[in-house]
Formats: C-alpha cells, sequence, structure tokens
C-alpha cells in the first residue's frame, strides 16, 4: 500500500512512477471511472498542493499529443521540460475548519448527500459501511472505522484504492491521513489499524473482492460465506 503527499517528478522518474502516480496520471488524461476519478477529486481537494503535479501531468499528455505529429524532442531539452512543468507551485488555498466536518465536494455530489444524511449498516464491532454503489466492474463505499480498532488481516483479488478523509490509520507499510490515498493488491496482505486519535474515515474503492486471511478471517468466512 502506497501512501501520497506532494510529490515532484523529472524525466528521471517518470519511467518508474509509482501506482498512486499512475492513477494520477490516468486521472489527468481523463481515462478514470466516475468512482475513482471522484476519488482524486476528492483528493485534491484536501490536499491542494498537488494540483500542481497534475496540471503538470495535464500540460505533459498535452505537450506529448501536440509532439506525436513532429520531430521528438531532443532528451536535454525534454528533461528541462519536464523539471520546470513539475516543479511549478501553484499555491493552495487553506481549508476553513468546518470543511474538515464535511465530505470533500466531488464526493458528496457522487453520494448526492453530505455525512450527516449517511445512513452506515455495521459490518463488524468497529466497522460501518455505506454502500455507495457497484457499477461497470468497481464498488464503492465509506467506511467508518473506531478510533485504535484493528481490521482483520486480508488481501485483494484485485486493486483498492483508499483515501482517508478523517482520522489516519496504518498498516505495515506506513500511516495515512486525511487526503492521503493508499492502493492495494493481491501482492498485499495486511491488517489496517485506525489510528487511536480519532475514528478513521475512508472512501474506498475496489475492482474484486477483499479476501480475509489469517485463522479469524477464514473462520469468519467459513461461517458468514464472505
Amino acid at each position: 500500500m502506497l501512501g501520497f503527499g506532494l510529490v515532484t517528478m523529472s524525466s528521471e522518474t517518470i519511467e518508474t512512477a509509482s501506482p498512486v502516480d499512475a492513477l494520477l496520471a490516468d486521472f489527468a488524461s481523463g481515462r478514470l471511472a466516475r468512482p475513482l476519478h471522484t476519488l482524486v477529486s476528492s483528493h485534491l481537494e484536501l490536499k491542494p498542493h498537488n494540483h500542481s503535479y497534475v496540471h503538470g501531468l495535464e500540460a505533459l499528455i498535452a505537450a506529448e499529443i501536440e509532439a506525436a505529429e513532429v520531430e521528438a524532442l531532443e532528451e536535454r531539452a525534454r528533461s528541462a521540460r519536464l523539471d520546470a512543468i513539475f516543479n511549478a507551485v501553484i499555491a493552495p488555498s487553506a481549508p476553513s475548519s468546518a470543511a474538515r466536518h464535511a465530505l470533500p465536494l466531488p464526493l458528496r455530489r457522487y453520494i448526492g448527500s453530505d455525512l450527516n444524511d449517511i445512513r452506515w449498516r455495521t459490518k463488524m464491532p468497529g466497522l460501518k459501511e455505506f454502500h455507495i454503489e457497484t457499477k461497470d466492474g468497481y464498488e464503492a463505499s465509506l467506511l467508518w472505522i473506531r478510533a485504535g480498532r484493528k481490521m482483520l488481516s486480508h488481501t485483494h483479488d484485485g486493486a483498492e484504492v483508499t483515501l482517508v478523509l478523517d482520522g489516519s490509520f496504518s498498516d505495515l507499510n506506513g500511516t495515512y491521513a486525511r487526503g492521503d490515498v493508499a492502493i492495494a493488491d493481491a501482492e498485499i496482505d495486511h491488517a489496517p489499524r485506525a489510528g487511536v486519535e480519532s475514528d478513521c474515515l475512508c472512501f474506498a474503492v475496489t475492482d474484486a473482492p477483499v479476501r480475509l486471511t489469517g485463522p479469524i478471517g477464514r473462520l469468519f468466512t467459513a461461517v458468514f460465506g464472505h
């Protein structure tokens, strides 16, 4: 699972982009399905510093399209151009204190309501879920995890992209706080734990079922069938 904060990228790193960088590149090129597009848009509202990175990607994509019909840029000129794009900084606007207690605007539009109007379903002690939709191979949900609560060990048959909306959680790969994006796949077997300071609220998008692991998870699956 990978956290995401302020990122800069040069020509030396563009070929080895992380999964989160690849997600932002797909966002910039308009290739994301609606749930993931909403997740990235919400991330950018919570982490406005990263607008410069996405704008850089958009500029780069536009430049690549423009250059497709002309001779390729000389490597040194291309490197200088990329560095100029990705080192540009756009000043963020500070969110109000009230905004910290509301869902980001793209997510509110996607759900059609704000946090106070959501009807939660208890999945297990310390974990509540609001299932938004399952469509076109994606499942989108809000998750509310009680402070300090550890989730059952699990892995993923596909990919899970998670945006932290409030609070934090941690696993073997690090800690993810408000505005951070984490990506997990079949190579990761983890048991995330919510931070003790407050409940953790997340927006999660998956393209395949979560698979419980470990003795407790296998017992839970045997008893409840999921």
